[in-house]
């Protein structure tokens, strides 16, 4: 089991950012991907397959209690916040946070309290502040967190709110975080 997890958030413009994402890391990415991209309850199950076309890695939708192995992709399915235990992800249909299910605070909530110091969080582009209260407690627990420039995002909301409570370890161009991660889940 890898000792870092990634946690990604991301809303409007999140299918273009996750194709870039994930298109920039490699087969041997060495920790776990959970996702939370807000979706509409009704979204079918395509996002998975759209995405593992410019993945390297392989991309599923979680399922309750499923194991949490390195080097996959999980995504909240939609209506469904994503929750990351010590070595299973879960499920919830708990009343929705900052107005979203799946919503990005839950998944980072959940890995700070599993991971600590191992978690990575990923702020991408967004039209809402989900995001910016996770961030916080895994800054708190002593994990990273980067953040995609509220310059080139589609939607600098999600971004900026993170970005101006002072959270980020690094705000960087879309392009250029694939790298960092694989420089901080290596090391």
């Amino acid at each position: 089991m890898s000792k870092h997890i990634v946690v990604v958030g991301t809303s409007l413009g999140g299918l273009n950012a996750l194709t870039i994402l994930l298109a920039g890391l490699p087969r041997d990415f060495p920790a776990p991907i959970a996702i939370a991209q807000h979706r509409t309850r009704d979204a079918d199950s395509s996002l998975a397959e759209l995405l593992q076309r410019q993945s390297a890695l392989p991309v599923v939708e979680a399922d309750d209690k499923t194991p949490i192995e390195a080097g996959r992709v999980y995504l909240a399915p939609p209506d469904y916040h994503l929750l990351v235990g010590a070595e299973e992800l879960s499920l919830s249909t708990e009343a929705p946070v900052s107005h979203a299910r799946p919503s990005i605070d839950v998944l980072f909530d959940s890995a700070a309290s599993s991971f600590g110091t191992g978690v990575i969080a990923v702020i991408l582009t967004g039209a809402s502040e989900d995001g910016a209260q996770g961030a916080a407690v895994v800054k708190r627990r002593g994990g990273r967190v980067i953040v995609q420039d509220p310059n080139e995002a589609e939607s600098a909301i999600m971004p900026l709110a993170v970005v101006n409570r002072k959270l980020a370890d690094a705000v960087l161009p879309l392009r250029a975080i694939p790298l960092e991660l694989q420089q901080i889940a290596r090391r």
